[in-house]
């Protein structure tokens, strides 16, 4: 029975992250770049028809990879003894509560600095987001075994991400297609947060895949300072994001 729910729960977790991640790959990299060419009534015919459909298979498809994530997580590390190193003396149920509040806390943590003046300079808000990152990484490499870490911290991004998608994205997103079919304006400020959290999922999905699939490697997971690699593996995967949003914007992407 463990064997096949955890076939069925990896399943689910892959169909419902191509959902997710590929509306959000369409949003950043295809809608964003079209949109610009709208003119008002473009806007007012086009938004409240297209958004809705595609941000409700956005948020469920976060929503489930979520859930069925941190059930993968519960049978195969806290139930499944790939936790803790063999020689730990940390009880499991420590350990699990330890790899929970950790997921929790990072969000609080990228939330509050996200909304705090400091923000208003995205260059060292983005420093202090790798800096509490690495913190976290390493915090968690005093306790859990070397896979683990990676785990947890592809489990922290995905954590972040999904509760952008529920907590900041779909909210703005309603009240910006509200304004669109009042035939106003939407607020600024409503639409520079979308937009931020946003294109932060984008630059998190890439190293969050990247962690996703690591883990099936001990040649990776398995590195002297791995939760020193693992910080470098997410700066490989922001300035992945980074070229292509760079890309996306270019004129070659729009030729047939």
């Amino acid at each position: 029975m463990n064997e096949w729910l955890n076939l069925i729960f990896r399943w689910v977790h892959v169909v419902a992250g191509v959902f997710w991640i590929g509306h959000l790959y369409f949003f950043n990299f295809v809608n964003a770049q079209v949109a610009k060419t709208y003119d008002a009534d473009s806007k007012k015919k086009v938004v409240p028809e297209l958004m809705p459909r595609a941000l409700y298979w956005f948020r469920w498809g976060a929503a489930w990879t979520w859930v069925t994530g941190v059930l993968l997580l519960g049978m195969v590390y806290y139930m499944g003894g790939a936790l803790l190193d063999a020689d730990s003396t940390m009880s499991p149920g420590v350990g699990a509560a330890i790899g929970i509040a950790a997921l929790f806390v990072g969000f609080a943590l990228y939330d509050g600095l996200w909304k705090s003046p400091l923000a208003k300079n995205a260059q060292a808000a983005a420093v202090v987001s790798l800096v509490l990152l690495t913190g976290i990484s390493w915090g968690l490499s005093r306790v859990f075994s070397q896979r683990a870490v990676f785990i947890h911290i592809g489990a922290l991004l995905g954590t972040i991400m999904a509760a952008n998608v529920w907590m900041r994205i779909w909210p703005s997103q309603r009240k910006i297609i509200a304004a669109i079919n009042a035939g106003q304006a939407p607020d600024a400020a409503i639409v520079a947060l979308a937009g931020l959290r946003s294109r932060h999922n984008t630059f998190m999905s890439i190293p969050l895949i990247f962690f996703m699939v690591s883990n099936h490697y001990p040649t990776v997971f398995a590195m002297d300072y791995a939760w020193a690699w693992a910080t470098g593996f997410v700066v490989a995967g922001f300035g992945i994001g980074m070229w292509l949003f760079k890309q996306s914007a270019s004129p070659s992407t729009a030729q047939f």
